[in-house]
């Protein structure tokens, strides 16, 4: 418990707007519901939401601790009373959630309550499996992470051993990734890989693509297979072969054939044509191979989580149910 004593500063004010400004980080919905539940006391009782506070009155806030410290990138969990996550796997160890386009993995220097990982520890948290005040807390963490346009398949952490292992297996290329893409025309052949060198420009956040090796440039090689061709778009399965920064996007575009409403990659005239903002781009199946041993995660191997495809919404708008 917090005890305040209200000063002619924050005298006039409604309870509920003085708690959102004295604990920014708890959640408006939270903070209604503590004052309903008279875990806000004004001078030794419980009170409304719209009480005007008047000078001297006697504050006393029965509220957990984390919610009196300072907004940062740390505890922004904190902000999300109601957590958005299509997961579609759990367990002890793991959760894979189904991002949606638009939405980033990690805080950048503009977002930092509105990300996957932001949610994902908010929804942990408030199922009291993690606690960041809890001695040597682990923090909860994604293994991977695509674009913010891009939406999919992410794979988060919850202990320690399982982030450890993770990491090892997709450095080591031991978890299958694949993608479904709706690209600009038909490529030729049908199926097949495309092999290159990425160098990426960190002021343009772009890459470039190259034949050769070039100084700083990396190897990438994505295999591909057309499913499907509808007009002027073809929806293509990608695998990854290597997880570099933009690569099926660079590479389709190097092809003359964009994704399908992607910005930085596509054509102007293409992408004029279509209602999309952002590339039309998903992450929809991992496949657990494990070819060696996975230690406490030993029972995925042989795992495979799909999104369906009625799930992606640039499959059935391009190329029917």
């Amino acid at each position: 418990m917090k005890a305040f004593t209200i000063t002619k500063n924050d005298a006039g004010q409604r309870l509920d707007r003085w708690l959102g400004k004295a604990l920014p980080l708890l959640p408006a919905p939270l903070a209604q519901k503590y004052i309903r539940l008279k875990r806000v006391k004004v001078n030794g009782k419980g009170s409304q939401r719209d009480y005007r506070l008047q000078i001297g009155d006697l504050l006393e806030l029965y509220i957990n601790d984390e919610f009196f410290d300072t907004p940062t990138e740390d505890n922004a969990f904190l902000s999300v009373f109601t957590p958005q996550l299509d997961i579609l796997y759990e367990d002890e160890h793991i959760l894979v959630c189904n991002k949606r386009p638009g939405l980033l993995c990690h805080p950048d220097e503009h977002e930092y309550v509105s990300t996957l990982i932001t949610h994902i520890q908010a929804y942990l948290y408030q199922k009291k499996e993690w606690s960041p005040r809890w001695e040597n807390s682990f923090t909860p963490a994604l293994c991977n992470r695509i674009d913010r346009n891009t939406g999919g398949l992410v794979i988060a952490a919850k202990t320690a051993p399982a982030l450890r292992i993770l990491n090892d297996k997709i450095r080591d290329r031991e978890i299958g990734k694949f993608y479904l893409a709706a690209i600009v025309g038909r490529m030729t052949p049908p199926q097949g890989e495309l092999k290159g060198f990425l160098l990426k420009d960190e002021g343009k956040k772009q890459v470039s693509v190259y034949k050769k090796p070039v100084p700083g440039g990396k190897s990438a090689a994505t295999r591909y297979k057309t499913l499907q061709s509808k007009g002027s778009y073809s929806l293509v399965e990608c695998e990854l072969l290597t997880g570099r920064t933009h690569q099926i996007r660079a590479q389709f575009a190097d092809s003359g054939h964009p994704l399908v409403g992607d910005g930085k990659y596509g054509r102007r005239e293409d992408n004029r044509k279509v209602e999309r903002k952002g590339q039309a781009l998903w992450s929809y199946k991992l496949v657990f191979d494990f070819p060696t041993d996975a230690g406490e995660l030993e029972y995925l191997r042989g795992k495979t989580i799909e999104v369906p495809r009625e799930n992606i919404d640039f499959v059935e708008e391009y190329f029917g149910k």
